[in-house]
């Protein structure tokens, strides 16, 4: 919250819309760093993920064991069928990361990597949606006719979260503080 960066923004993101949002994430980096001509470092960007885009928030274990794809009407486009792994957190770059190209211009460029992975490592912070996980996991129990309580769906869940994910209590909250106390500026994706 407190974050010294010069420009700070909250993505505000329910819909996980082919995980469109990422290319708006980065983006914001982009256009800030080589536009506008301010300094990695300087750009601090919390995506606030609750509704269905919460479920970006955590790995393969949970996308195979729930159908998260097929609930979610997430497509794999390499097989094309639903989900059965987060299609959205691993780096397109993976661990060449540091000897790949450092031209903004270049597709396999850090600066074009709209993974999560990939965001996390120029310094966005994804956030978790503890009210919208309870409100899913609901739904997901009568979706699938799952014998398991809401309680323990929900505890595996968060033993399931990605790396660097922050729960928070209530996204809608959190985002509030983010703009009131945090001095974050606001975007609706």
């Amino acid at each position: 919250m407190n974050d010294p960066a010069r420009i700070k923004q909250v993505y505000d993101i329910v819909q996980i819309g082919g995980g469109k949002f990422l290319n708006n994430i980065k983006n914001s980096f982009n256009g800030l760093q080589f536009g506008f001509g301010v300094p990695e470092g300087q750009v601090k960007i919390a995506a606030a993920l609750h509704g269905p885009a919460n479920m970006l928030n955590y790995d393969d274990y949970i996308w195979e064991k729930y159908q998260i794809g097929e609930w979610l009407k997430v497509t794999d486009a390499a097989s094309g069928k639903a989900a059965v792994k987060n299609l959205f957190y691993n780096s397109k770059i993976g661990r060449k990361q540091e000897s790949a190209s450092q031209s903004p211009d270049d597709p396999s460029s850090v600066y074009q990597d709209t993974s999560m992975q990939g965001l996390q490592s120029r310094g966005a912070q994804f956030l978790s949606c503890h009210t919208a996980l309870e409100e899913q996991v609901r739904v997901l129990i009568s979706h699938r006719n799952l014998s398991q309580s809401p309680e323990d769906v929900v505890k595996d869940m968060l033993a399931h979260i990605l790396p660097g994910v922050l729960v928070v209590a209530s996204m809608v909250a959190a985002i509030a503080l983010l703009q009131a106390e945090g001095h974050y500026t606001y975007i609706m994706v």
